[in-house]
């Protein structure tokens, strides 16, 4: 890949955040982990509190894509049937056809997806995992590209169910959304109070296009210092070498994550090559979900974002 190729990528990203920023206020760290996740091949699950435009900036991003986009609202009555399907039999011809659900879809929002119980969790680990989704007997492969985006509220307890680790592992980002700063919120409160509705975002990439900028981030260049550096971070949230307070640390697939999406988000940067500084700036996303803390841990008031942060301060950076 050239400098060239690269360059011209950052342009059609930059295009894309203009098209995003006509619905959503901020959230550009939330907006670039969903584009890198994409880019990627990785799924993203978004936590925090009621109104702070998750979902928004989901539909934003969705809408400047030109994709199939499906929306899935989790409760604790759904079940695994509405996610991906089921067979319908037909008395009058005696044979049974499928009914396809809302998975099939390249780009599927898992609305609170914390809200349903496990076995509708799990109807989505094989979509998840392997692109396809077995209904009865036989095996359906889902559309190219497809992403899931979760979000999931971390204040509810009733009517909750915390996600298995299983699932977790699944999704190459978990990304915490926090308050907007003091002027953002000025411009959302100016915006939805003017009275006048934001232009939709236009469609920017198309699935060939998509396909072909995934090739450009294959071919992004990482050094080997660097993947030794993201395999280092990786295997020292792991007992023993992480210590009392992790049970479970990242699994193989978390040092796979990293470096893909340290390749995406060089390129989306205007780079055909990694920085040391991309590792280190993606990995509380890439390993906060993956960390199980013992119980001592927790009871001392400790987090998976403080376990990250004290090995990305002891690991140096080549």
């Amino acid at each position: 890949m050239t400098e060239a190729e690269a360059r011209e990528c950052q342009a059609q990203v930059a295009r894309i955040y203009e098209r995003v920023g006509q619905s959503v206020v901020g959230l550009r760290p939330l907006i670039d982990r969903m584009l890198i996740g994409l880019l990627a091949g990785g799924h993203v699950l978004i936590e925090g509190v009621p109104g702070l435009a998750k979902t928004l900036a989901v539909r934003a991003v969705a809408g400047s894509l030109a994709l199939q986009f499906s929306r899935i609202q989790f409760t604790p009555d759904l079940l695994p049937s509405d996610v991906i399907g089921t067979q319908v039999f037909h008395p009058r011809d005696g044979e049974f056809t499928v009914k396809r659900g809302p998975v099939f879809a390249q780009i599927v929002l898992a609305d609170e997806i914390n809200r349903a119980p496990a076995k509708v969790q799990s109807a989505l680990l094989e979509a998840m995992q392997e692109r396809q989704v077995t209904i009865g007997e036989a095996s359906y492969p889902l559309p190219e590209p497809f992403m899931v985006l979760a979000t999931q509220n971390p204040i509810e307890q009733e009517g909750t169910y915390p996600l298995p680790e299983a699932q977790l592992d699944r999704f190459l980002f978990k990304v915490v959304v926090g308050y907007p700063g003091a002027d953002d919120e000025a411009a959302i409160i100016d915006r939805l109070t003017s009275g006048a509705s934001p232009a939709p975002p236009t469609e920017a990439w198309t699935a060939p296009d998509i396909a072909r900028v995934r090739g450009l981030a294959d071919a992004v260049h990482v050094d080997p210092k660097i993947k030794e550096y993201a395999l280092r971070l990786i295997r020292a949230t792991r007992p023993p070498q992480s210590g009392p307070a992790v049970r479970f640390g990242a699994s193989p697939r978390a040092g796979v994550g990293l470096v893909q999406a340290a390749k995406a988000y060089a390129l989306i940067q205007g780079r055909h090559f990694v920085l040391p500084e991309d590792i280190k700036s993606l990995a509380p996303d890439v390993l906060r979900h993956r960390l199980v803390l013992s119980y001592d841990a927790e009871a001392d008031g400790l987090t998976a974002d403080s376990v990250v942060a004290s090995v990305l301060n002891s690991e140096r950076m080549p």
